[in-house]
């Protein structure tokens, strides 16, 4: 199941591996904003990768408030509830931590299916992600994490051991298994050409700050404001969280405004957004793939605020405060950082055939919807 864009990139290696599989019958199920025109319509970008699409499950209001997004978890438990009832899958497969696919593993308790949960025991302590993140790690099967850390934290949840696997981040796949566009293509791609210096920047809301979300927004902006004009500035459109649509209106302006050096996208789709990342000086924002793939690109990331606090960081992170100054100094510091040779702590970029060989090698459902509470020892605490 996928529910967004980011995510999708993510699954995109596993999904490729598992649909060539001989003894796997895949069911791809489609929600959340990949159904949205407003967050780009990315199912196309799903069909235009070659997958067949097994069902649709429009889930997302268009309110942006918590109230909406509540909501929207409700829609997705029924949808998918009614999925599963059809397709009777024998595992579902669910990545990361957003409401959507919390959503999907709630169904997926109450029909005893088993669930396999890529990306538990990450932690990213600004955001409500994180306790959706843990609460699936509580109601999955097996899991497959991204480092020793997501590990450690997976068992002290009581998960069973032998059912934790550390495979590394499969966003490392892509870089690997697909060749990324050269500088031309990238700007054909873009429809503009690529500056001076440049920056890619993403900023989604902040949910355990809701308060002060748009302060940090706006200090962002006046910090971009106050760059050189030969640094252009390359945003991506934040998510559908609580906030994000009146975040986007108000990006959506700042961009007309600075018309000269700012362009603002919708969805890039995967290709092009890390072929664009391998170009620019810095990735700005807070953003997992500032530290997921921009460390093994050798770009250096400004992570803002606390989004992303807890979270692994490879030594070309420069992690700073939300305020103008606090920013604007970082990309600063950002774009003279030489990060040739950053060591990615998220894996190799074989990801993807781990996963894949473990869920071929899975016994059947019923051995394993019986889970126990695993303790830990002191020392292992």
């Amino acid at each position: 199941m996928t529910g967004s864009r980011a995510e999708y990139g993510l699954l995109r290696w596993i999904l490729s591996d598992l649909r060539a599989a001989v003894d796997v019958d895949l069911q791809l199920v489609v929600t959340g904003m990949h159904l949205s025109p407003e967050f780009g319509g990315t199912v196309g970008e799903i069909e235009r990768d070659g997958f067949s699409i097994t069902r649709r499950v429009d889930s997302l209001l268009s309110s942006g408030t918590p109230g909406g997004i509540a909501k929207s978890i409700g829609l997705g438990v029924i949808g998918m509830s009614d999925v599963l009832e059809d397709l009777k899958p024998d595992i579902v497969l669910i990545l990361g931590d957003r409401f959507e696919i919390f959503a999907a593993a709630q169904a997926c308790l109450v029909h005893n299916i088993p669930i396999a949960h890529i990306a538990g025991g990450d932690t990213t302590e600004g955001a409500i992600d994180e306790a959706m993140r843990h609460a699936i790690t509580k109601m999955a099967h097996v899991h497959f994490v991204t480092n020793a850390e997501s590990a450690h934290r997976v068992r002290q949840l009581g998960e069973d051991p032998s059912r934790i696997y550390e495979v590394g981040s499969p966003g490392l796949d892509h870089l690997r298994r697909q060749p990324l566009l050269d500088r031309s293509a990238v700007e054909s791609r873009l429809g503009a050409r690529l500056g001076e210096k440049n920056l890619l920047i993403t900023f989604h809301p902040v949910t355990l700050e809701a308060a002060h979300g748009e302060a940090q927004f706006a200090a962002l902006l006046d910090a971009l404001d106050m760059l050189d004009d030969d640094t252009a500035l390359w945003f991506t459109h934040p998510n559908a969280d609580a906030g994000g649509r009146t975040m986007a209106a108000k990006l959506k302006a700042w961009v007309q405004a600075h018309p000269n050096r700012a362009r603002l996208y919708t969805s890039l789709g995967q290709s092009l957004y890390l072929s664009l990342m391998a170009q620019v000086d810095a990735v700005v924002g807070n953003s997992s793939s500032g530290l997921y793939e921009a460390p093994s690109l050798g770009v250096a990331t400004v992570d803002i605020g606390d989004r992303q606090r807890g979270r692994l960081a490879a030594t070309s992170v420069l992690h700073c405060a939300p305020d103008c100054n606090a920013i604007r100094e970082a990309i600063a510091r950002a774009i003279q950082l030489d990060c040739s040779g950053t060591k990615s702590p998220y894996g190799d970029g074989h990801s993807s055939e781990r996963i894949v060989e473990v869920l071929r090698a899975l016994p059947p459902a019923m051995e394993l919807i019986g889970k126990r509470f695993h303790m830990i020892g002191n020392a292992d605490a």
